[in-house]
């Protein structure tokens, strides 16, 4: 969890979050400011939207930068006089990288050397980015440790690992200190339910409500360590303020811990959404092909993250759906 001295850090700072618009850099920017730090935000609107930012676009402490880490300028521009950045910004999706790999590596790959050169080049004390569980690949070992990966299963898997790669060699050559954090699918408010690429949480509510059929890929013995979003802005902010050497220069695993396979997910959903639309309880599930890309399985062990960050999840799925079904029936009805 997060301490009073860490507090302290991050009240006197300036942190650029990068895809400060999407879902995940809308809410640290908010967590952020909450916290008394001076906050600059990166987007382009490819994914995220300028909704995210209504909250906090007048705020005294929050600057705006609208452009694209593909320019280098625009990155150099935007990590000038700052202390931390939280590098958020991605082309997410298997599917969106078997279906165009070559913008996915631009903005993965290329986007990402241009924000740790920047980052170098304007003496940021730490860059933390999003790293991602697809770097697991074939690897059927449960739980993933970190130190243990497979061969990755599509463009997106290896735009993540790339990542790593390179924030590993910016320690070793400038002496750039980085955390990668392993997201591991990722959900709660602001998560956008719209569009070819969304993620299962947010698509699967938004039909219940309107009382269609969820697809699930496959049998809906699939399994993922779904993670709340605020056990993610634990992670971020305890990644910029930790003071022990040996936490520095890691990846984490950015997850709960505990698996949940679709099927379950998807009563659990009817669950919570029917204390508002007893109707819901009726909508049946529909099943088709599994996804190409998709592992069966996946469960984090986040021992690592405990034991050199002090993480501690507040948030197991039941508590993070609920607070989430809330969210979402009150701004999307």
């Amino acid at each position: 969890m997060i301490t009073d001295s860490q507090k302290q850090i991050i009240s006197s700072s300036n942190v650029l979050v990068t895809g400060g618009a999407g879902f995940i850099g809308s809410n640290l920017c908010e967590k952020l400011l909450e916290l008394g730090a001076k906050v600059r935000c990166l987007d382009n609107f490819s994914t995220g939207h300028r909704k995210n930012l209504n909250a906090i676009m007048e705020h005294p402490n929050f600057e705006f930068f609208e452009g694209d880490i593909r320019d280098i300028e625009t990155c150099q521009k935007a990590a000038k006089g700052i202390d931390y950045i939280l590098h958020e910004a991605a082309l997410g999706s298997v599917p969106r990288s078997l279906k165009d790999p070559i913008t996915s590596n631009e903005v993965n790959v290329t986007g990402f050397l241009n924000m740790l050169v920047a980052a170098r080049d304007n003496e940021v004390k730490r860059f933390v980015y999003a790293a991602s569980s697809s770097t697991y690949g074939d690897s059927e070992s449960l739980p993933k440790v970190e130190g243990k990966i497979g061969k990755p299963l599509s463009p997106y898997a290896i735009t993540k690992y790339v990542n790593e790669l390179y924030a590993d060699i910016f320690k070793s050559a400038y002496n750039l200190d980085t955390i990668g954090l392993r997201y591991f699918n990722v959900f709660g408010r602001k998560q956008d339910p719209n569009g070819a690429y969304a993620a299962v949480i947010p698509k699967f509510v938004m039909q219940f409500m309107q009382h269609e059929s969820p697809v699930i890929n496959g049998d809906g013995t699939y399994s993922r360590d779904f993670t709340y979003i605020d056990n993610v802005i634990q992670m971020n902010l305890l990644a910029i303020t930790s003071k022990d050497e040996k936490a520095v220069n890691q990846v984490y695993n950015t997850a709960v811990g505990d698996r949940t396979n679709l099927l379950e997910l998807t009563q659990l959903l009817k669950k919570h959404l029917s204390e508002y639309d007893s109707e819901i309880l009726k909508v049946e599930i529909k099943h088709g092909p599994n996804r190409p890309g998709d592992i069966p399985h996946s469960l984090a062990s986040v021992e690592k993250a405990k034991e050199l960050l002090g993480y501690s999840p507040t948030h197991k799925i039941e508590e993070g759906l609920k607070e989430a079904v809330s969210w979402y029936w009150d701004n999307l009805k």
